[in-house]
């Protein structure tokens, strides 16, 4: 080949011959482009160059040399070297292969057959990558050059046997017929050629003039080829030499020579014309060398992109769901196919020294190749089980784990700061919420800035108050995602007997529903709904045990899972506002026939303050007051009011004064027993250390006839027996129903209590969220596995989410941003199945196709949209909706954003 396109050789002081000058070099390139641009058309020849040779010599011909010194100009590139495109070394008597995660302007860009012949002449090396320029698209008016031909395998039947063959888009259904006849030496007339995808007859191939293109044949494509007789029976009568062998390629037009093991077609705007802008840019300024243009490099159109499944190789379902979703993240694939390296944080101590990034990008390259091949990501489980050892093994996981460990992990190794400045937070000081919101989000940027918080990270307002000095804190956090909980959709009754510590009533069973899987908030609630409580009062439920209370559920974030059926519940209204109290325990005997005094009945339980000095004539106007509601009517006469609306009642005789005195026994720190029935005026010294103090009423058959004692005997368990609810209609429970729950103001729990900086003292505080700042993607992790000590489960709950138009805008605190927040659904990770054995799937939808499909690991299928919505729903990914006048972007996006469009 000659170098002869109008430039000289250049001679030095000796004699000897060099190559043009860099400004030369340029110019020819800029002159052959503007020369081919205008004529392409079907059928011609482009050529890959890797782009590392290409930023090499873009960098030389751009240069600026001083005449005065040559110190700093750079010298000629080396040959090309396209080694980095190709898989390996290949037979002589075979193709060879290239990547098939090769991106268009990252990995490799496309020149013209008269540039690639100048460059080889001035450089010569190798090796020769030619590919040809084909027709696509609905109207075949689409220019492609077709980087990746189709690979195709043939099974022969009813004789077993197969054989690999690539062939062009562009060939006809004939062509694979005479090919497939060649490769087994069958005759034309004995043969069927089926599309054979997924191992079934899916489409006999008859129509000899379509193109592959037009029958829907997609890479690693299976395709029967099928003998038959004359009477349309099988045959075995095949030509002994009529198998060359499995596993031979035939290589036929209109890529002679080289092909890869992936398909697809390199195409921007329908033709693939990189190297015009990258060329383009010679014109003025120096080729920009640390990034190339971003365009997938690929064609949605026709063919299978974003199809590929993965292979599970011993519960690795949950893995393989995590990904998918992650994967067909619009904004991570764009960032991910790009040229990505330039911001990994090597040096992040916080990091996986880029590795977790090396190594999900690759996954990411090849699950968005062409083509529908499945494959086992092994590679990547090894590196993700080096750096974190609990998803090693074969066990199965929890998918939303990993998904929280990927994001934290991706983060940290993408972060943009490399040195983390040391930040202390102020409080808020009454100052604005939205000046304080801004300045918490900049110091958080300031620390952690990546593609992960440009996409996921948003911003909620946290409210702490103090129960005591009523002590405001707000503070402003990032969130990755939002765990929301769920309301299980199957009722439980529950039957508690209700006791007033101020004997406004008479003790009443009261029978109440709530979630099955609810906690005891959910039953301090329903009781106080039911029982009318007033808004001073409260619900203190408790547990009775051989007639003594065995525990208080103080704690509203107990599972009431851990309430057994046949139980028995005591709740008693009490004083909201007493703090730092202790709890006078009531507990009944009665004599034996042995004469021994034994626990019987329902405890009762009176709040005290721990400062309080009391006697023990107050403990048996405490007792009497508890007791007066169950008192019969011929022994009721009132005593003098403690107060305006309240009257305290007493057994009494005709004329007012007190006719018995409760036996009333105080049980020590020693368990000693101290009569308190006599010495009214006499002070009870209650231990500090002690939370409860246990006083017996001992009821003898004369004190019994004086009440109804029945009020006290008669315990229900929680579900009764015989009894039968009636069974409620299960409705699915609303996603935004499950935002309000998350949103609610609710009391921090006792392991999560906070330091009041007022009071000097860990406060049980309440807290109230509030969303801020949503980002461009919203995870939303459902709670649907409730733990506690004794027991796993799983709520199967029902949640109608939103797949259009999940609107969160009156949700958000902001009200300065007047930016909708309005959603769409697409992608989400389902679990199928009970705790241990379960299994994981992925719905995703490809936004270019506006289609659903499901992954079930290798398995991928079409679905419809009715289909998405199930009981397994898991962890939902929504995506802003793009909306007239806001941009739905909070980083750059590149020239080729409309392959991942937001579309309905």
């Amino acid at each position: 080949m000659s170098g002869s396109e109008g430039v000289s050789e250049n001679s030095t002081e000796n004699g000897s011959v060099t190559g043009p000058s860099p400004d030369q070099e340029r110019q020819v390139i800029l002159s052959i482009t503007q020369d081919d641009e205008p004529h392409v058309k079907e059928g011609d020849t482009y050529y890959l160059i890797s782009f590392r040779w290409w930023r090499t010599w873009s960098a030389f011909v751009n240069q600026s040399p001083t005449p005065s010194s040559s110190s700093g100009i750079l010298q000629r590139p080396p040959s090309i070297d396209n080694s980095d495109l190709i898989c390996e070394s290949s037979p002589e008597d075979s193709t060879i292969d290239i990547h098939d995660t090769l991106v268009e302007g990252t990995d490799y860009i496309l020149v013209t057959e008269r540039i690639w012949n100048q460059f080889y002449a001035w450089y010569g090396g190798g090796p020769t990558l030619a590919r040809k320029v084909i027709m696509r698209g609905s109207s075949q008016t689409e220019l492609t050059v077709e980087v990746h031909p189709l690979r195709l395998q043939l099974h022969l039947m009813p004789r077993v046997d197969h054989s690999y063959l690539r062939m062009s888009r562009r060939e006809t259904v004939g062509d694979l017929h005479r090919k497939a006849c060649e490769i087994f030496g069958l005759n034309s007339d004995q043969v069927n050629i089926w599309d054979y995808h997924g191992r079934r007859k899916h489409a006999l191939l008859n129509d000899l003039d379509k193109t592959l293109d037009n029958v829907n044949i997609e890479m690693d494509q299976d395709i029967l080829v099928e003998v038959v007789d004359n009477s349309g029976g099988y045959t075995t009568a095949v030509k002994a030499n009529g198998c060359l062998g499995n596993g031979h390629f035939t290589v036929p037009e209109p890529s002679r020579t080289n092909h890869s093991v992936a398909g697809g077609s390199s195409t921007s705007n329908g033709f693939s014309r990189s190297y015009n802008s990258e060329i383009s840019q010679l014109q003025s300024t120096p080729l920009a060398t640390e990034k190339g243009p971003t365009s997938f490099g690929v064609t949605t159109r026709g063919s299978c992109i974003g199809q590929i499944g993965l292979l599970n190789f011993g519960n690795t379902c949950f893995m393989n769901s995590a990904i998918q979703c992650l994967v067909h993240t619009p904004e991570f694939a764009r960032f991910f196919i790009g040229d990505f390296h330039q911001e990994i944080n090597w040096q992040n101590p916080l990091g996986m020294e880029g590795e977790l990034a090396m190594a999900f990008g690759e996954l990411l390259r090849r699950l968005w190749a062409p083509g529908r091949t499945a494959f086992a990501p092994r590679a990547f489980k090894t590196k993700l089980a080096r750096f974190a050892p609990q998803f090693g093994g074969h066990n199965q996981h929890d998918s939303q784990e990993l998904l929280a460990f990927l994001l934290d992990g991706l983060h940290e190794d993408l972060n943009r700061v490399k040195e983390k400045p040391y930040i202390k937070s102020r409080d808020a000081d009454d100052r604005p919420d939205e000046q304080v919101a801004d300045e918490y989000w900049a110091n958080h940027i300031s620390r952690n800035d990546s593609i992960i918080v440009d996409v996921c990270q948003g911003q909620y307002k946290s409210t702490l108050v103090c129960p005591v000095c009523d002590k405001i804190s707000v503070t402003f956090d990032p969130f990755m995602y939002l765990s929301l909980p769920l309301q299980s959709a199957t009722p439980r009754t529950m039957t508690v007997t209700v006791f007033s510590c101020d004997g406004s009533v008479i003790p009443a069973t009261c029978t109440v529903t709530v979630p099955k899987f609810g906690r005891s908030r959910d039953l301090i609630q329903a009781l106080s709904n039911a029982c009318s409580l007033k808004k001073y009062e409260k619900i203190l439920l408790a547990e009775i045990e051989n007639h003594a209370i065995r525990r208080f559920f103080e704690d509203p974030h107990m599972s009431l899972s851990s309430i057994k059926d046949d139980v028995c519940l005591s709740a008693y209204i009490i004083p909201k506002s007493m703090m730092n109290s202790r709890y006078l325990l009531f507990v009944n005997r009665r004599q034996d026939p042995e004469g021994m005094w034994k626990p019987y009945g329902t405890p009762l339980v009176f709040p005290i303050s721990n400062d309080a000095t009391i006697t023990r004539g107050d403990i048996q106007l405490i007792a009497h007051t508890m007791l007066s509601p169950i008192l019969k009517p011929e022994n009721i006469a009132p005593i003098t009011p403690s107060g305006p609306t309240k009257k305290e009642y007493s057994p009494c005789n005709e004329n007012g004064d007190s006719l018995v005195k409760l036996p009333l026994k105080l049980v020590n720190g020693t368990d000693d027993l101290i009569d308190i029935s006599i010495g009214e005026e006499k002070t009870i010294n209650l231990s500090s250390s002690s939370t409860s103090v246990v006083l017996y009423i001992d009821w003898s058959p004369e004190l019994v006839k004086k009440f109804e004692i029945r009020y006290l005997e008669n315990l229900p368990e929680v579900s009764r027996n015989g009894h039968v609810a009636k069974k409620a209609r299960v409705e699915p429970l609303s996603l935004y129903t499950c935002i309000e729950a998350f949103l609610r103001e609710e009391p921090l729990v006792p392991e999560d209590m906070w330091f009041c900086p007022q009071c000097k003292e860990q406060r049980q505080a309440s807290k109230k969220l509030d969303l801020w700042r949503l980002p461009e993607v919203l995870v939303i992790h459902l709670k649907r596995f409730a733990y506690s000590r004794t027991m796993k489960s799983k709520l199967e709950t029902l949640v109608n989410f939103p797949i259009h138009d999940f609107d969160l805008t009156k949700y958000v605190a902001n009200k300065n941003n007047n930016r909708p927040q309005i959603y769409e659904l697409y992608a989400l990770a389902n679990h199928y199945g009970n705790l241990g054995s379960g299994h994981y799937t992925a719905h995703i939808k490809l936004i270019n196709e506006n289609k659903w499909y499901n992954f079930d690991d290798n398995h991928v299928s079409a679905i419809s949209e009715d289909d998405v919505k199930s009981n397994a729903a898991y962890v939902l990914f929504y995506r802003r909706a793009k909306t007239d006048g806001a941009s739905a972007s909070s980083g750059a996006h590149s020239s080729s954003a409309q392959n991942f469009s937001f579309s309905k």
